[in-house]
């Protein structure tokens, strides 16, 4: 959440960031600023208000001192400042009132306003315009038959089965079965370990279930709300991603500088309606309502964050580096940020069943966003000063379970449907191939 004095000392600097964003929340901006100077105004009437009041009462004080003196004259001029003062007080109340209903008001829309881009953001207004950072020299193999996409490729080799996922929950649900459930749950495992060891996370397993509070921390909610599945009869939401979780550990904490940043990596179910996905991406594993994910997430210290935002993006990396999986690293344009974050960096898997590149990681620097909105702070030691500020938190896929399953088919597979299993993952799975019965 950016707060307001922030919006009231940068009102050019927030307006061009959300123009930079494409000026679809220029309208709530705009709602932010009218609403504060009609605020402001009512403070200005209150504090005058006030002012009467004192006034009054020092009269009232004076009169009652001699009050011997202009006998009836004294009282009817009491009297009348009594009853003034009372209305002055009642229209005090009233503006108060008033002014609770601005606040509550401001504080709904500053909830729907979104980060401010950093300064290193390309400023865009499609994908178009983000910006390719690298590209992996893994080399994008050749193939001298049609490459198959994964879910043919699962089909064939018996591992997915979208037809009874469909029977049992509808559209955009997978089944997993035989080797192809022990390779989802392998890469789980591979993910998990790789962070734990050699990256220096720790590891959490956190609740599927998270309460209303948590979501609106994290920045799901309220804008978001449409996306989330809430269970009917109590407070509570199927988390999105682990993000929410991992997010709020400390909230409502202040932490010591000297420990951070900390690191912290989660494997869950996550949970989305796609209700603003109709149509889009409705084959396979790419976009379905329930999906493995294992999540990365680091609370740094407020000038080091951008640097954490790098050594993150190096961390996601490094698990398609050991799968060998050919991606590149994007960073994204100020249109295509997320609604908290305020750097992002996308990692992008080649499909060549697909014959594209695929989002597997977004990685990102969310500063002070939602450690304002859960108040988790950080105090630390700068120049022989000791400073109390919000923590920044940064978040990223380390990876997406479903869509590495994918990208291992189609990069791995043979002309007859067979899949290799990546080296690395060899001791997880216990086989070096995923054959066809026929073959």
């Amino acid at each position: 959440m950016i707060p307001l004095k922030f919006i009231r000392e940068n009102t050019e600097k927030v307006k061009k960031g959300v123009i930079a964003r494409g000026g679809r929340y220029l309208p709530v901006l705009e709602k932010i600023l009218e609403l504060d100077r009609e605020y402001l105004n009512i403070c200005k009437k209150i504090e005058l208000l006030r002012h009467q009041v004192n006034v009054n009462s020092e009269k009232i004080a004076v009169i009652k001192r001699t009050q011997g003196k202009n006998g009836e004259e004294n009282i009817e001029l009491l009297s009348q400042l009594v009853a003034e003062t009372k209305e002055i007080k009642e229209k005090i109340k009233l503006q108060e009132v008033e002014l609770e209903k601005i606040k509550s008001e401001i504080e709904l829309n500053l909830y729907s306003l979104p980060n401010i881009p950093d300064d290193e953001v390309p400023i865009g207004s499609s994908e178009n315009d983000s910006v390719i950072v690298r590209v992996y020299d893994a080399p994008i193999k050749e193939y001298n038959f049609t490459p198959r996409d994964h879910q043919e490729i699962g089909e064939l080799l018996d591992i997915l089965d979208f037809k009874v996922a469909s029977k049992l929950a509808g559209t955009r649900f997978a089944v997993y079965k035989g080797l192809g459930a022990k390779l989802e749950r392998a890469l789980i495992n591979f993910m998990l370990d790789l962070h734990v060891k050699k990256h220096n996370y720790i590891e959490i397993y956190p609740p599927f279930l998270a309460k209303s509070e948590m979501l609106f921390n994290s920045g799901q909610l309220p804008k978001f709300e449409n996306e989330l599945y809430k269970c009917r009869d109590d407070n509570f939401y199927l988390i999105p991603t682990a993000e929410v979780s991992l997010v709020n550990l400390h909230a409502g904490e202040i932490l010591d500088g000297d420990e951070l940043p900390k690191k912290y990596v989660a494997y869950t179910a996550c949970f989305r309606r796609e209700a603003g996905s109709y149509g889009k991406d409705t084959r396979g594993l790419i976009r379905n309502h329930q999906f493995d994910k294992v999540e990365l997430v680091i609370y740094s210290l407020p000038e080091e964050s951008n640097k954490m935002l790098e050594v993150l993006v190096e961390d996601a990396e490094d698990v398609l580096k050991e799968l060998e999986l050919p991606y590149r690293v994007v960073k994204l344009c100020t249109y295509e940020l997320g609604f908290a974050s305020a750097k992002t960096y996308d990692l992008e898997v080649w499909m060549p069943g697909e014959k594209r590149w695929r989002e597997i990681s977004s990685c990102s620097n969310c500063k002070d966003f939602q450690s304002r909105r859960n108040n988790n702070k950080v105090k630390y030691k700068k120049d022989d000063k000791y400073f109390t500020d919000y923590v920044h938190i940064l978040n990223g896929s380390g990876l997406a379970i479903g869509r590495t399953f994918a990208a291992i088919l189609e990069n791995y597979q043979d002309e007859n449907g067979n899949v290799k299993i990546p080296e690395k993952l060899v001791p997880y799975v216990g086989v070096e191939y995923i054959r066809r019965e026929s073959s």
